[in-house]
C-alpha cells in the first residue's frame, strides 16, 4: 500500500493559528468564570431595606388584596368560544357544479372568542350580545379546565347584553360572582378586569375608574363607565370589578385606532344591566324605553351658579331631542331634575334604569327646577328605534 504524504503550505499554518486563537478566546471566558464561581456575588450585601419600609408594607397590602380578588373571582369568569357556519358568496362561480369541480366550498366555519361570568350556581352566565350573536354553537370553558355547551336564554342588541345557561350545572360545581353597586363608584376608584384578551385565558388587569357617565353613543343611551384598566378584544362580556371583587360593570368596548388597548375602555354599569338580565331570565320581551333626555355628567360650578342650583342634588339636562316624549311633555335643556318617581335624583343611571325597567308605554314622573321654580311633569315613555 502506497503511503501518502500531506504537505502544509504557509497559508494552511496561518489558518490553523487563527482557529486556535479563536477557540481559545471563546473558551477562556467560560473556564475563567467557572474557576472563580465562589468569588462572584450576584446579590447586594445585607438585608433589603425595603422589606421593613412602612410605605412598601402598605402597598403590599394592596397587592395581597389583588391576589385574593383574582383567586376568588377568576373561577367565576369563563371563556366563551363560538362557532358559526357562514354561506360563502362566489360572484365569479355562481354555478354550484362549477364550484364543486374546482373544490370551492359553499360554507365556511367561523370561530369567535369572548368572556363572561357566572351569576348563579344553577348555570346562568352573562356576556355581551355581540359575542354570541348569530352563532350556531357556544362552548363555555372554565378556569378549572371543565367545559360545557351553552344555549342563549335571551339577548338584547340595544343594551348589548346576553344571558346564557350551561348544560349540567351541578356537575360543573359553578362559582358565582358578587354584584356590586355601580352608582357608588367614583372616579379614581380601583378597577379590575378579568377575561380572555386575544385568546389568553384568565388574564387580570387593573387600573382606575377614569370617568362615570360617558356618553359613547350607545344604542340604549345609557352612559358607560370608563376605565384605564387594559381591555382588549376577547375581554368583551367579562366583569369589571371594584376593590372588593364585586362586579360593577360588564366590559363592552374599547376606544382604539390600533385594535389594542389605549387605556380607554368602557363597561356597561351593572345596576342598569341587572334590569335587563332579570327580563331576559323571565323571558320578557324587551322594548327599549326612550324619553329623549341627555344629561350633563359633571356640570361645572359656574353652570350651577348661573342656574341658581349650586349645592342642590340632582341631574342637569344637557339636551332634549325634538319630538321626543320628554320634549312633548315640556322639558327643555338646563332643567334640573330633583326627583324621579318621588325619590331624590342623585345618580346618572337611576333615570336610565328606571326608564328601562318601566318600558315603553308606561308613565314616569319627574320633578325639576327651571328658573327657580319647581315643576312636575309626567312623561309617557316611548320605544327606542334606530334611526
Amino acid at each position: 500500500m502506497q503511503r501518502k504524504e500531506f504537505k502544509f503550505s504557509p497559508m494552511t499554518f496561518a489558518n490553523i493559528i487563527i482557529i486556535v486563537f479563536l477557540v481559545g478566546a471563546i473558551v477562556s471566558p467560560f473556564t475563567g468564570t467557572c474557576s472563580n464561581t465562589a468569588d462572584f456575588k450576584i446579590n447586594a450585601d445585607g438585608k433589603n431595606p425595603l422589606e421593613t419600609d412602612s410605605s412598601v408594607a402598605k402597598t403590599l397590602e394592596v397587592q395581597k388584596a389583588f391576589r385574593k380578588i383574582y383567586k376568588e373571582v377568576n373561577p367565576a369568569v369563563v371563556r366563551i368560544e363560538t362557532e358559526s357556519i357562514v354561506k360563502m358568496r362566489h360572484p365569479f362561480f355562481s354555478d354550484p357544479h362549477l364550484r364543486r369541480h374546482f373544490g370551492i366550498p359553499d360554507q365556511q366555519r367561523r370561530q369567535g372568542l369572548g368572556s363572561g361570568f357566572v351569576i348563579s350556581k344553577d348555570g346562568y352566565i352573562v356576556t355581551n350580545q355581540h359575542v354570541v350573536n348569530r352563532v350556531d354553537k357556544i362552548t363555555v370553558k372554565f378556569s378549572n379546565g371543565k367545559s360545557a355547551n351553552a344555549q342563549i336564554i335571551g339577548s338584547d342588541p340595544t343594551s348589548d347584553l346576553a344571558l346564557l345557561k350551561v348544560e349540567g350545572p351541578g356537575k360543573l360545581q359553578l362559582h358565582a360572582v358578587y354584584l356590586g353597586d355601580s352608582d357608588k363608584t367614583e372616579v379614581g376608584d380601583f378597577a379590575i378586569a378579568i377575561g380572555n384578551p386575544f385568546g389568553l385565558s384568565s388574564t387580570f388587569t387593573s387600573g382606575v375608574i377614569s370617568s362615570k357617565g360617558q356618553d359613547v353613543e350607545s344604542k340604549d343611551g345609557v352612559p358607560r363607565i370608563q376605565t384605564d384598566a387594559p381591555i382588549n378584544p376577547g375581554n368583551s362580556g367579562g366583569p369589571l370589578l371594584n376593590i372588593k371583587g364585586e362586579v360593577i360593570g360588564i366590559n363592552q368596548m374599547i376606544f382604539s385606532q390600533s385594535g389594542g388597548s389605549n387605556g380607554i375602555g368602557f363597561a356597561i354599569p351593572i345596576n342598569y344591566a341587572k334590569e335587563i338580565i332579570q327580563k331576559l331570565k323571565t323571558g320578557k320581551s324587551i322594548k327599549p324605553g326612550y324619553i329623549g333626555i341627555k344629561l350633563i355628567p359633571n356640570p361645572t360650578d359656574r353652570q350651577l351658579e348661573e342656574l341658581n342650583i349650586k349645592g342642590k342634588v340632582g341631574l342637569l339636562v344637557g339636551s332634549v331631542s325634538l319630538g321626543s316624549p320628554a320634549f312633548k311633555a315640556g322639558m327643555r335643556a338646563y332643567d334640573f331634575i330633583t326627583h324621579i318617581e318621588g325619590k331624590p335624583a342623585n345618580n346618572f343611571s337611576q333615570l336610565k334604569s328606571l326608564v328601562v325597567q318601566k318600558g315603553a308605554g308606561k308613565i314616569i314622573t319627574l320633578k325639576f327646577i327651571r328658573l327657580k321654580e319647581l315643576k312636575t311633569v309626567k312623561i309617557k315613555i316611548g320605544e327606542y328605534r334606530e334611526s
